[in-house]
């Protein structure tokens, strides 16, 4: 246990606080016997005083003890609590691509938030509640059994009850908490989702369908807290009338045993402020372990995430990549997202040092998932993909993803400056070499008009910048990264025609003596390619440069550049002759001649 010895002092600290407060109705005892004596007043004086410092000492041992407990509880669960969010940082953002594709950023959010807060609430109640409730309840059962048997044996067998109703009642309960936890989730979710969204509710004028979607998720939530609130109702009806039955049986009983000279004036004083103490710690135990199960229904959802182990993990021992020439191979290599749908099929293939290709092909032809098992964000079914002869399955993941620079095709900018966002390519890379990377993108002349340069915030996902400048800033970031090997996913898809000419000279500075992947739609962009590979139903199904493959009769690269290069259909072909015969393989083509074309 990490904080093994503070959690040890706080409860010996807290033993001698709660049996310090337990004692003081022994003094209030002896006080009233003291008082309804028949014994001289000045030696009745002298006794109360004396007593009346007894208290003053036991209320200070008290106050030393709680104060204690506090001060060192003060250390101990903020630090605590950072280390679960820590944990759970670090532990989620090790989940593959697939479990963030499949889950909500705003959940994901709260159930973080929640584990912390839940940590924080199960703490204060073990220490503060139920803890002092067990030493309170030991003292109060021991002292009544010595005062008399009956009332030791009473008190005993009522607790024992009271505890396992009020515990099973909150078990009961448990699963209503849980789906009201799920339920208020289900509301954290559609927010974040919509508020990311708010433009597309905008666009498409969907806010009355968006409020009624919300607003059946808030009813939803509303029942099953209201369920909840009922059931507590009921627990704190069924305690009352428990502890008003023991209180008139006991002070009942007490009157017997006064009339029979059994029990003092002072006995009564101390049954009376025992049974207090007994209902209100008895009277918080239901509320503490039924507020116990919400914290733990409400850490649930982070604990399984917790349990769930990571799908792409390190081998033991795995070492870092070492990339010296930037040699790519795919050898065998299949994948399927499930067991129907299989997107790549016994690819293999060799990419030289410095080596540039060009990716095309079909929507849904597995042009991304080829980069993506790259970068190793999915595990392989079959195969191997090998960097300068390392298997990428062998080598650490951060090691893997910082030998490649990725241009994505819509970037996401963290909400942080343009400098930060620059230098996330390099976080050890000066001021100097950041603005040269954003003058070779050609950043910098869009922030220079900025009126905090490049101290300015981008704003959540890079809102505050047009989709050029944020793709502008992504490739000043891959530039500044310098990798050996680089992938470029519809670089200048953003960008205007000025803006584009600018950035491929830069991309073509950039691209020098690397290994290079493009995936475009616009075939004018892989012209220079030295290799294309055309990619239908994860495989190969034509490859060479732009000249081999534009000779090719009947080949789907030129009747894909005829349609981008001439409209969609030449001066020379009709349509029935740009599709050919109406066999199955023309069929194939021209549907995914279709689908390419939008």
């Amino acid at each position: 246990m990490r904080y093994k010895l503070e959690v040890i002092v706080i409860l010996f600290m807290l033993t001698i606080a709660v049996l310090s407060d337990m004692g003081i109705p022994l003094l209030y005892k002896k006080f009233f016997n003291t008082l309804v004596s028949v014994e001289d007043k000045d030696l009745i004086i002298k006794t109360l005083i004396a007593i009346i410092a007894y208290i003053f000492g036991l209320d200070m041992i008290s106050w030393i003890g709680w104060r204690s407990a506090g001060i060192i509880n003060n250390f101990f669960q903020p630090k605590a609590i950072a280390d679960i969010y820590n944990e759970c940082f670090e532990y989620m953002h090790k989940h593959s691509y697939s479990f963030f594709a499949d889950n909500f950023t705003g959940a994901l959010v709260k159930k973080i938030n929640r584990m912390a807060r839940s940590f924080e609430g199960i703490i204060d109640k073990v220490y503060w509640d139920l803890f002092p409730l067990v030493i309170s309840v030991i003292v109060v059962l021991g002292v009544l059994f010595f005062t008399h048997y009956i009332l030791g044996i009473a008190i005993f067998a009522w607790t024992i009850i009271f505890l396992a109703v009020n515990y099973f009642l909150s078990i009961y309960k448990l699963k209503f908490d849980i789906k009201k936890s799920e339920a208020d989730t289900k509301i954290t979710a559609i927010l974040a989702d919509t508020i990311s969204n708010n433009i597309n509710i905008k666009l498409f004028s969907s806010f009355a369908f968006e409020m009624e979607k919300f607003m059946d998720a808030t009813e939803n939530w509303r029942r099953k807290i209201k369920k909840s609130f009922d059931i507590d109702t009921i627990i704190n009806g069924i305690q009352a009338f428990f502890m008003i039955a023991l209180n008139v049986f006991i002070l009942y009983f007490a009157v017997m045993l006064w009339k029979r000279d059994l029990l003092t004036v002072g006995d009564f004083v101390l049954i009376q402020a025992y049974l207090m103490e007994i209902f209100i710690h008895l009277w918080n135990f239901g509320r503490i372990i039924r507020n116990i199960y919400v914290d733990l229904a409400d850490a649930e959802e982070m604990t399984i995430i917790l349990n769930t182990p990571h799908e792409i993990k390190d081998k033991p021992n795995a070492k870092n990549l070492q990339v010296q020439n930037g040699k790519v191979e795919f050898r065998n290599v299949q994948f399927s997202y499930d067991e129907q749908r299989e997107v790549i099929n016994d690819l293999s293939f060799i990419v030289k040092p410095g080596e540039k290709i060009g990716l095309i092909g079909p929507s849904g032809g597995g042009k991304t998932t080829i980069i993506k098992l790259l970068l190793r964000l999915y595990n392989l079914k079959k195969g191997k993909i090998l960097i300068d002869d390392q298997d990428i399955a062998d080598v650490t993941q951060d090691s893997l993803r910082s030998s490649i620079a990725v241009v994505p095709q819509d970037p996401i900018l963290f909400h942080r400056t343009l400098m930060e966002n620059i230098r996330y390519g390099r976080k050890d890379a000066t001021d100097e070499e950041v603005l040269t990377a954003a003058k070779l993108a050609h950043c910098h002349e869009f922030i220079g008009k900025f009126k905090n340069g490049y101290n300015s915030y981008v704003g959540e996902r890079g809102i505050k910048l047009s989709g050029g400048e944020r793709q502008r800033v992504a490739i000043a970031r891959a530039i500044l990264t310098n990798a050996k090997i680089l992938i470029l996913d519809e670089a200048t898809s953003q960008l205007d025609s000025e803006s584009e000419i600018l950035i491929k000279k830069a991309l073509k500075i950039l691209m020098q003596d690397k290994t290079v992947f493009v995936i475009a739609h616009r075939l004018s962009t892989i012209m220079q390619m030295d290799r294309v590979f055309v990619i239908q139903d994860g495989r190969i199904v034509e490859e060479g440069n732009h000249k081999s493959l534009i000779k090719k009769e009947g080949g789907l690269y030129k009747k894909l550049w005829n349609l981008q290069a001439r409209g969609f259909f030449t001066n020379e072909e009709t349509p029935n002759e740009f599709y050919d015969n109406d066999d199955e393989k023309s069929e194939t083509t021209r549907r995914n001649i279709r689908i390419w074309s939008g």
